[in-house]
């Protein structure tokens, strides 16, 4: 899916049009350019490599820079690369082992595989004017590092006894084992590094859209740190969609149709 990258400029609120007040995320997203296509044929996937952050050339090495010429555009920060769906042809091979391989009739990714070629051009700038106000997008970045913390924190343990002389508050305790296995299980909870992690939240909707100043302002929390980079993408589970605020009455009379249906289906 297409999408933009951007910094995280901070948090605010802004009003809908009901009078509720929503927590944002202010981005700045975009513009971002366009330095290379990937294509099947060559690269054997399609995607589009975004350039985002314009940088002076003498911040980075001979090889970055060099494929920055080789492209014809000027040098970025951040380089970024976003799929796009394979063609139908040659998803399908992929698809078939031994007999004939045909086209399926009812395919829905069906001319969309060549939209590296049509629709994207090296040097082309993307901006906020990708999105729709309302629409539903997935967010990507980088948590924010927490560094050495305990499993209290870290994995939300309950913890020991707080009175009758107990001195194991939060402390692990045994993790031992007896003669089977005769070992600590992989994966268990334990003290350790914590965030720093890539983490993306998804169907985040859009509040605001503002392309004069490149900015997105999106409903809730996203991960990083502020002046972070994030990848904004196209919801990858709900494509599309818009979602407009609604009347508290509206909200209420939908939740109960819904409980009805439900209740009618059990019967």
């Amino acid at each position: 899916m297409i999408g933009l990258l951007g910094k995280k400029l901070g948090m605010t609120h802004v009003y809908d049009e009901f009078g509720r007040r929503k927590a944002v995320t202010a981005i700045q997203a975009g513009p971002c350019t366009v330095i290379q296509l990937r294509e099947p044929k060559r690269h054997a996937y399609g995607a589009v490599q975004l350039g985002f952050e314009p940088v002076k050339e003498s911040e980075l090495s001979k090889p970055q820079l060099g494929q920055f010429k080789k492209a014809g555009v000027n040098p970025f920060r951040y380089v970024r690369e976003f799929r796009l769906p394979a063609p139908p042809l040659l998803r399908f091979a992929k698809q078939s082992v031994g007999g004939q391989a045909g086209l399926p009739k009812d395919d829905p990714a069906a001319g969309q595989g060549g939209a590296s070629e049509s629709e994207w051009k090296v040097g082309q700038q993307l901006t906020v004017e990708l999105f729709q106000e309302f629409e539903l997008v997935d967010v990507t970045g980088i948590s924010i590092g927490k560094g050495f913390q305990g499993g209290m924190k870290r994995w939300h343990w309950k913890g020991g006894p707080k009175t009758h002389g107990s001195t194991s508050h939060r402390r692990p305790g045994s993790i031992g084992s007896t003669t089977t296995p005769g070992r600590v299980w992989r994966g268990h909870h334990l003290p350790g590094h914590m965030g720093a992690d890539r983490v993306t939240v998804q169907n985040v909707r859009i509040m605001r859209l503002d392309p004069g100043h490149h900015l997105l302002l999106l409903e809730g929390a996203v991960p990083g740190a502020e002046r972070a980079l994030v990848v904004i993408s196209k919801s990858k589970k709900r494509p599309g969609v818009i979602r407009k605020p609604q009347a508290f009455q509206t909200i209420v009379e939908e939740e109960m149709t819904a409980k009805a249906t439900k209740a009618a289906k059990k019967k």
